[in-house]
């Protein structure tokens, strides 16, 4: 069995926007002292799972509904290349899901039985994005799939576990860290929205344009640093992040504007690498303040 394929399959660059909301999430619990690093793994490995499930997920039911085709722009499809057989790659796709779900159930003492319905609608949303009767992705709703399952839910639910509660601050951050995440799907929908077009797949992209993918891309980043500004008056310190991020965020957009097909491939990679760099300096910052 080759590799390469599998690992390509994972898409580890865009794996930050999984580990991000974590991140921050553990850095509000820093921040408020009551951090537990055991909760903060679990919760790291399982969001992680769930992402790498959404992804062959996405590959293989792409594959499926003829949302895929040879020699794309983007990153190559091992199904649709014939490097992974859909035998294979359905049965990776359940058995991660499975696994996941099991790294879920270890954070049920913690956190109560009210996990398991938010655990199943994670599971169903690693799934719905792509498959079933009406997949997500095909229909403009991708990006608030993203929104609530890379942001709002592994922000809130992370804190929660650790803290015992949520507020309104942490649920702005949730938001925020939801917008960073759309913005790498908004690069990987720009990059495809030909392709996409032609398939029949009404991404955002597909539905009101490159112009207006990218205004929103800009905007969005600029509206997650403001919505996670709850945490920077909780050590002063922590204004670095976002100035930092910032210069990031704007650097990468005016390269977006600028490029087309293959070469934003490269910018999907670094606005992933923006949002961890965000998350981890909040984290950091917690850390040594």
């Amino acid at each position: 069995m080759k590799i390469r394929p599998w690992i390509e399959a994972m898409r580890l660059r865009t794996l930050p926007v999984s580990t991000a909301g974590v991140l921050v999430a553990c850095a509000y619990a820093l921040a408020r002292d009551c951090f537990r690093p055991e909760v903060a793994a679990l919760c790291l490995v399982f969001a992680i799972l769930a992402q790498i499930t959404s992804n062959f997920a996405n590959e293989y039911y792409d594959w499926a509904n003829g949302s895929d085709r040879p020699g794309r722009e983007g990153f190559r499809r091992g199904v649709t290349e014939g490097d992974i057989s859909p035998k294979a790659m359905r049965r990776a796709t359940f058995a991660t899901l499975a696994t996941a779900c099991a790294v879920g159930c270890c954070l049920i003492p913690f956190g109560g039985w009210i996990l398991v319905p938010i655990g199943i609608a994670i599971a169903v949303f690693a799934l719905a994005y792509s498959a079933g009767p009406y997949p997500l992705s095909r229909h403009g709703l991708g990006d608030v799939a993203v929104l609530t399952f890379f942001g709002i839910v592994p922000v809130t639910m992370t804190y929660y576990l650790q803290a015992g509660t949520v507020d309104s601050f942490v649920i702005a951050g949730s938001a925020g860290i939801g917008l960073l995440g759309v913005n790498v799907l908004i690069v990987n929908n720009y990059r495809d929205v030909d392709d996409d077009r032609a398939a029949g797949k009404r991404t955002t992209v597909v539905i009101f344009g490159r112009r207006a993918a990218a205004v929103a891309y800009l905007i969005f980043g600029l509206a997650g640093a403001v919505l996670t500004m709850g945490i920077w008056g909780l050590r002063n310190a922590f204004i670095i992040a976002p100035i930092i991020y910032l210069a990031l965020h704007y650097s990468t957009w005016r390269r977006i504007v600028t490029s087309s097909g293959a070469a934003l491939n490269p910018l999907l990679g670094a606005t992933a690498r923006n949002m961890l760099i965000y998350a981890a300096l909040l984290i950091i910052i917690g850390i040594i303040c």
